[in-house]
């Protein structure tokens, strides 16, 4: 027995081994509803030993109690987990499978076929390397069909496999497969598929699936797991540009400095010059370690970590890249929007916007034209609902590194996201950067923001001061900039009514003006701590969002948002430029506080009552706040 112990442990050490080495192929299954996706994924499992003695017993139970088919195996319910889709014998969410043959090993996700849950649908092919579309002989080519092979096509799947399945029950009819696989592919001719693979089968009987069917021995090309184990799926991830954006800035003690991050295209090694692709800065990779040790070469898909013999700034949502070969960078872009929100897309307000590693606010500010998914025609579109995919023009609040979706759909993807509920409400592929002139990249220069602070000697800092008109953001301002030019600090005040008579004269108060007045003051504040200047700020902001896209642009610490609190009734009262009585007059519209909200601030670093206390003890507050 012992001696028979170093050869089992050998085997396994082998067995893991060739399974560390076969390649993955990640991919879904989409179509209408009872196309028998879930029975498909169910019979893959079951016939490649992925089901265990127990799980059968369990199916055995739950065919007899939730199941369709009589006496027989369910194989749907090995898949559909939910109570809810057991009994009503549909897919609702995406569920995620993973089995393995000699050849491969798989990674499945069932997605619900239900037009309401085209969401899921989206959320489950934005991963994947194939599709199988499939499609009940009886019924052919439907709309679902349709809308699923278009986003399959928009989200970047380019092998896609036509199961026509329940072939059974059209007694086989070759004329039946010729009938739809012709339409299919007339549908599909510009969608740009690289595979198209359509095969016959039966799901519930296995024929075509895993074995061959010899009631369809007209069919002479491969069964489904046969394709699968074969196609050629590998992408041009290693061929493309070295892409990796930073996850985390790995710092445990003073001597190790790291840039953790999975690579999404490209090779890296040590000794190779890499680009932190907004600033354009240019370093050496000096190590890529992993938990297992230091790699001589890193490829797309490994995770990692990287020191760089030279000291450059670099923080969490930076893309490291090859210096030739930089993405863009860009805060206006094009994108198609696939809107997953119950409420529809609004194009007055702001979203997070999450791309990559890196987060910031943004607006959609024009969707030039809707979708019809059933016929591919372009339709005029003032919003989306829910499922509806749109052509739209986004403006953020900061710039982002990318690369169009189609070369690259890691870096061509992002999130939209409700601010108020957290929620994901969409999900964009970037098309092509709206910037009025191409081949735009920031100039890395050697004097930099430290330089210049080590220059003023003093910690640039933005200090927002927002509240309702009448407040006291200006008075408490001022006497917070006469104290720190006392101090020989420098500073620069920002007034909101100075600014609109010079840089934002020609915006006006609509939504659209508002947010465009503050993005301009937040680039102008973020110049000002560049030259290592303390910036005072004083507008009434209103909108959370729009005070969040401001702080977004600075680093953790530099932004300190004051609240200049004043009840509406004691503003009203000191009114000190006629505006609250020009408002409640009808002369003026869009007044915060009267016909236009003011939302104050949930976590302000401060927040000063005008009301209990002057505006001297509130401005050496202030100071004090500082630490000066």
């Amino acid at each position: 027995m012992n001696q028979a112990m170093p050869s089992l442990a050998g085997q396994a050490v082998d067995y893991l081994g060739d399974h560390e080495q076969k390649g993955l192929l990640r991919f879904l299954t989409c179509g209408s509803v009872d196309d028998g996706k879930s029975t498909l994924i169910g019979r893959l499992l079951h016939d490649t030993k992925r089901v265990f003695e127990d799980q059968v017993a369990a199916l055995q139970k739950d065919s007899r109690k939730y199941g369709t088919q009589g006496e027989e195996l369910d194989f749907a319910l090995l898949v559909d987990g939910l109570e809810a889709e057991r009994q009503q014998g549909i897919t609702i969410d995406v569920a995620y499978r993973f089995f393995a043959t000699e050849a491969r090993k798989f990674i499945v996700a069932d997605t619900p076929g239900h037009e309401q849950y085209t969401r899921n649908m989206a959320t489950g092919a934005s991963n994947s390397d194939l599709a199988i579309i499939l499609i009940d002989a009886r019924k052919g080519v439907l709309q679902q069909t349709r809308r699923h092979s278009f986003i399959v096509s928009l989200l970047g799947i380019r092998h896609v496999v036509v199961a026509v399945n329940k072939m059974d029950l059209v007694g086989y009819d070759r004329e039946v497969l010729e009938r739809i696989r012709a339409e299919y592919e007339a549908f599909s001719q510009g969608f740009g598929f690289e595979t198209l693979e359509v095969i016959p089968m039966s799901a519930l009987t296995g024929e075509n699936v895993t074995r061959r069917s010899e009631a369809m021995d007209w069919h002479d090309g491969p069964t489904l797991l046969e394709h699968l184990e074969a196609v050629d799926v590998a992408g041009e991830d290693r061929l493309g540009p070295f892409r990796m954006p930073v996850q985390w800035v790995n710092r445990p003690n003073l001597d190790f400095r790291g840039y953790a991050g999975t690579v999404v295209s490209g090779a890296i090694r040590p000794g190779d010059k890499v680009a932190v692709a907004a600033s354009g800065r240019v370093a050496t990779v000096a190590r890529i370690a992993t938990m297992g040790g230091d790699l001589d070469e890193a490829v797309a898909g490994d995770a990692v970590t990287i020191t760089l013999e030279e000291e450059v700034d670099i923080s969490r949502g930076d893309v490291l890249s090859t210096p030739e070969s930089r993405p863009e960078v860009s805060d206006r872009l094009s994108a198609h929007v696939i809107w997953m929100g119950d409420q529809g897309l609004r194009t007055d307000r702001n979203y997070v916007i999450k791309a990559g590693k890196r987060s910031t606010t943004g607006v959609v500010a024009r969707i030039e034209h809707g979708i019809d998914v059933n016929t591919l025609k372009h339709l005029p579109a003032s919003t989306l609902a829910l499922n509806e995919i749109g052509f739209c023009e986004i403006h953020l609040s900061g710039p982002i590194a990318f690369d169009p979706y189609e070369v690259n759909r890691e870096m061509g993807s992002f999130v939209l996201i409700d601010p108020l509920t957290n929620q994901t409400v969409g999900a964009g592929l970037i098309w092509a950067s709206l910037r009025k002139a191409d081949n735009i990249h920031r100039q890395a220069f050697d004097i930099d923001r430290a330089a210049r602070a080590r220059l003023t000697g003093q910690t640039p800092r933005v200090l927002w001061f927002t509240g309702l008109s009448g407040a006291g953001k200006s008075t408490i301002a001022n006497l917070v900039e006469q104290r720190l030019h006392a101090q020989g600090r420098l500073t620069f005040l920002l007034d909101g009514d100075n600014v609109r008579h010079g840089l934002n004269r020609d915006l006006g108060f609509s939504e659209a003006d508002r947010v465009e007045n503050i993005r301009r003051v937040g680039e102008v504040s973020r110049l000002f701590t560049e030259a290592g200047v303390i910036t005072l700020v004083s507008f009434i902001s209103p909108f959370r969002s729009d005070r969040q896209m401001a702080r977004d642009l600075f680093a953790p610490g530099e932004f300190v948002e004051i609240h200049v609190h004043a009840p509406l009734e004691v503003a009203e009262t000191r009114d000190p430029k006629g505006l609250y009585r020009k408002a409640r007059a009808g002369e003026i519209s869009n007044f915060t506080g009267i016909d236009s909200p003011y939302e104050a601030p949930d976590s302000a670093e401060l927040v000063l009552d005008t009301v209990s206390r002057s505006a001297e003890e509130l401005a050496d507050e202030v100071i004090r706040y500082l630490g000066l």
